[in-house]
């Protein structure tokens, strides 16, 4: 006699190859913060990329805007197991951002406003893997989630995609970032359910 009564194929998801192991799927966007909202007026707001060697390429709204935008659509997916297909940006290319920067770090440090930050491998933001997103389905990111412009890393679990982001440190060596030092993975691949230290 067999153990799983024929038919029974557990919950099903509707995801099908595109959704990870241990994850379901939302219809919604669920908010999820380390801490409160910060309000950042695009006039203030600036974006920067810091080499290992101390130099500064910097870009305001105004100069964020005015390159080119591409509007991927991706599946993203949370730490917490939801995830969400066929998500929609507009948003900035990190090729596009990184073209200037001389650079032989490995690593890259990602700072938000409110002090977030997050560590991710610098071959992790190019070849077209990662966009500074200012737009979601059509509108201007809410700042709930991350706007006025936000990380956007879909192959890796969504806190790697920095809200409110202001810069990148690019280092040597590794370190890691908010949650990394709380017990989450430090890299964080979906795919192989790397959730928390160890997994």
């Amino acid at each position: 006699m067999g153990i799983v009564s024929r038919g029974f194929h557990g919950r099903r998801t509707g995801g099908g190859d595109r959704l990870p192991p241990g994850q379901y799927l939302v219809e919604d966007f669920p908010v999820l913060s380390a801490g409160p909202t910060p309000r950042v007026p695009t006039e203030r707001w600036e974006f920067t990329i810091d080499t290992e060697e101390g130099r500064t390429h910097r870009w305001s709204w105004d100069e964020l805007m005015a390159l080119p935008q591409e509007t991927p659509t991706v599946d993203i997916h949370c730490v917490t197991k939801w995830s969400k297909l066929d998500t929609s940006w507009e948003g900035v290319s990190l090729d596009v951002l990184f073209e200037d920067v001389e650079s032989v770090a490995d690593h890259a440090l990602v700072h938000s406003y409110g002090g977030y930050t997050t560590n991710l491998p610098v071959e992790d933001l190019l070849d077209g893997k990662a966009w500074i997103a200012h737009r979601f389905d059509g509108e201007e990111l809410a700042p709930q989630h991350g706007g006025p412009a936000r990380l956007v890393v879909p192959h890796l679990y969504f806190w790697k995609s920095a809200k409110w982001v202001r810069g990148i440190r690019l280092l040597t060596e590794d370190h890691p970032g908010f949650w990394e030092t709380a017990g989450y993975h430090n890299y964080g691949d979906p795919w192989r359910e790397q959730r928390y230290e160890g997994d």
